[in-house]
């Protein structure tokens, strides 16, 4: 048998899914519990929300590289895509409740992973812009796309995968041996190499060397 903890998390999941929102009442009800059990594991109905959404949201965003960078982005983004339309209520509250200046905590693993696998494909000569410049556009994409694809009657998924594309050429390149890196590239590269393998440079040197590198990079 489930604990109270457990009941409170799937009562929650059940009723954001089913309605989009949730009461203390009926989150209480549905789980077989007591307010004063809810608010002794989560603190108040958002921790209790907040907890069910991260929980959703980690679900999809432990994918393990596969050393094509990519492909890994194109999977990514897709699986992306799936999330928010199977779970529309969680992306909803996932990208809905944007706030002035404040980034989703909740979301921010996946953000430092899409970031990650981008200095990744940096390591291959694959980047035009810095990593983190890539993640935002990326991310940017992705997140509109897939708002747009829970608001129609029938999600394109053709569309996606323009978007897709679109968003991963405005950020990467394919190395070619006929097309000589570029000065930025070149640094870009170089910018992620030496944070993977610093050797024998002191904190001091390295931010020196990534400074410059960040202008050459631009």
């Amino acid at each position: 048998m489930q604990n109270a903890r457990d009941r409170l998390l799937l009562a929650t999941a059940e009723l954001l899914e089913s309605s989009g929102t949730v009461s203390t009442r009926a989150v209480c009800e549905r789980a077989g519990v007591q307010a004063p059990t809810l608010y002794h594991h989560f603190g108040s109905k958002q921790g209790l929300i907040d907890a069910v959404v991260n929980h959703g949201f980690t679900q999809y965003t432990a994918v393990e590289s596969s050393g094509d960078p990519l492909g890994d982005l194109r999977e990514g983004w897709d699986r992306h895509v799936r999330f928010g339309l199977e779970h529309p209520s969680f992306y909803g509250l996932l990208y809905g409740r944007a706030e002035p200046g404040r980034p989703c905590a909740v979301t921010a693993p996946a953000h430092a992973a899409l970031r990650e696998r981008l200095t990744g494909a940096a390591a291959q000569g694959m980047l035009k812009v810095p990593a983190a410049d890539a993640a935002e556009q990326v991310l940017a994409a992705n997140v509109g796309i897939t708002l747009t694809l829970i608001s129609q009657p029938e999600p394109d998924f053709g569309l996606s995968e323009r978007v897709r594309e679109a968003a991963l050429a405005g950020v990467l390149h394919t190395p070619s041996a006929d097309a000589p890196a570029t000065r930025a590239s070149a640094a870009l590269t170089l910018r992620a190499l030496v944070g993977d393998d610093p050797g024998d440079l002191t904190p001091g040197e390295r931010a020196l060397l990534g400074e410059l590198l960040d202008r050459l990079a631009r």
